[in-house]
Order: structure tokens, then sequence, then C-alpha cells
């Protein structure tokens, strides 16, 4: 496994990090328990969840607690991993009486840190998320918060998720003048077929010296083969454009050798502002097979190919800038 700083941090993590949105819900317990101890004898050691995972099947907090029973196995697994959680969601949680619904106040993120660590079982978190932007939070709330985490030693950094560029200098900015490192990476979709990021989101996070955690970096598997080419009801929701970039990112797979799969990893890796891209197996057969992309290095001519079949948007102009 090859390892990465998390930004402009002095922390290694490994370029896979392990999303666990799946486990407990999509994925069992037994089989989530062997794709972790098979990410750590990969020496993946990032691990990715959130407090309201299990949502898919209206088991919120699910996913937290069977990594906290796999933690509770003793063996190091604790202290292997570096582990990332996320606050922001409605937990369906009565005693949260009218602060259930999606939200980062103070006391929403005290609440829902503590729960938690007990489903973790575990007494910190390296990094903790805000999973979502709050725009009816301002920063000056929200600092406060993490910087009690950090200063009881419950947490290490903090990280954002799905922030706009604008919002990331600004709470950046406060953070500053609080003399507190803020947020140290920031999570958002990208992948070959959704490159809006580098429009401003990625030149954000490159002069902020963040680290860059993409999900969902197959596209929820069009980037996989799994786009069903066959099956009339699969291809139903695509249009003719994009059935045509996925038949050519297909061929250009096949002409270099290189299963789909491990090109769109393989992509986001090249990139040097990607710290880690997050993928998500359902068996360790699919988590096995992942690792792969880590080696494969993409020649020039294959990545100016897979501009021209998924052109990226460009940076935004700055026409205001003189």
């Amino acid at each position: 496994m090859k390892y990465k700083k998390l930004g402009r941090t002095g922390l290694n993590v490994s370029r896979l990090c392990l999303g666990t949105m799946n486990f407990g819900s999509g994925t069992s317990k037994e089989e989530s328990f062997k794709i972790m101890d098979a990410a750590l004898d990969a020496g993946v050691n990032f691990f990715d969840t959130a407090n309201n995972y299990g949502f898919l099947t209206n088991d919120q907090g699910i996913t937290e607690t069977v990594i906290g029973e796999w933690f509770a196995q003793g063996g190091g697994r604790r202290e292997k991993v570096v582990l990332a959680t996320k606050a922001h969601e409605d937990m369906f949680d009565a005693n949260d009486g009218p602060n259930s619904a999606p939200g980062l106040s103070i006391y929403k993120i005290r609440r829902h840190f503590e729960a938690s660590l007990k489903r973790l079982q575990t007494d910190h978190v390296e990094l903790f998320y805000m999973h979502h932007i709050d725009r009816s939070v301002s920063p000056e709330e929200i600092w406060p918060a993490f910087e009690r985490l950090f200063n009881q030693g419950l947490i290490d950094y903090v990280g954002t998720s799905n922030f706009p560029a604008w919002q990331l200098a600004r709470y950046q900015g406060e953070a500053k003048m609080r003399h507190f490192i803020g947020s140290v990476v920031e999570q958002d979709k990208y992948n070959l077929m959704e490159r809006r990021p580098e429009m401003e989101l990625l030149p954000a996070v490159e002069g902020l010296g963040l680290g860059f955690t993409p999900w969902s970096p197959m596209n929820g598997g069009l980037l996989a083969g799994e786009i069903g080419r066959n099956d009339p009801l699969k291809r139903g929701g695509l249009n003719e454009q994009t059935m045509k970039q996925i038949e050519a990112y297909s061929k250009l797979c096949k002409e270099a050798g290189i299963e789909e799969a491990h090109m769109a990893l393989a992509w986001l890796l090249a990139d040097d502002r990607v710290t880690a891209p997050i993928v998500g197996p359902g068996t360790v057969a699919q988590f096995e097979d992942t690792l792969k992309a880590v080696e494969i290095e993409l020649t020039q001519d294959i990545l100016d190919e897979l501009d021209r079949i998924f052109p990226g948007p460009g940076e935004s102009p700055e026409n205001y800038g003189w």
C-alpha cells in the first residue's frame, strides 16, 4: 500500500480509503468484519463512516455499531485505524426533539458525536467531518464546537464534506482568526463523469492546503462496467451522449488492458490533489480487487484520451479579478 499526507497535516493515510456505508445493511456484519480485516492486512489504515450510515435500510447508526463491534475484538484493530466519521444528518432520535432535522448547531454536534463514540466503542476519533454545510449556522458557532472536542482530545482533525469553495475559504478564514487549524480535508463527489469540482472546489482545496477524499469514484458503478449494456431497464436512465462516452471508455480500457474500475481509481490517484478515493466494497473479493488500482500508473496518452472522452469543465474564469 502507498501512503500520502492528509492535506497539510503530518498524518499519513493509505491512498485508498475504506468506505463503510453498506456495512450492517447491504453487507452483513460477518462480511463487514472480513473486509475490515482484509483492509488492515493490505495496509489500508484509513476508514470512513458516518453516524447516519444504515439509512438505506432505515437503521441509522448500524454501520458505526458494526465497526465498534469489530474494534471490540481487539488485536490492535482500533489502534491501527485512522477513523473518520461525520455528523449533520437526521438520526431520527426522539430525544433530539426539534433539533432532529439535519444541521450543525453546537448542541447537535456535541450530542451526535457522543453517540458516535458509544456506537464505535472508542474514546476518540481521528477525523470528524461536517457531513454537509448548514447554511443557517455561521462558522463563529461551528468552530467552538470542534475546538472543544479538539481541546478535550476527542478528535485529532476536522474535515468538511460537500462544501462549496467559497464556504471553505470563509470557514478557513474564521478558523485562522481563532488560531485554530480549521478543516484539513474536503470530501466531495468526484470522478471521470462528475468533474464539476474542477471549476472552483479543487483549486480552493489546493490553495488552502487541504486533503481531498472523493466519494463515488466509479459513479455508482457506471465507470466499473456495471451499466448492463444489454439490459434495456438499466440503460433506460442514460442519454445517448452518456452511452457513447461509456462505450468509448470501455474500449479504451480494453485496449490498455486495464479493468474499468481500476482505470477510474487510477485516474483519481494520478491527481496530486487527491489524497485517497473512498471505495465501498460489498465483499472481500471486491475490496481485494480495488487494491490493484494503486499500482497502476497511467500514461499521458491515456490521461489525454480520458479527457477527450470525459472533458472537464475547466477552472471558473476570474472575470472580476484584475
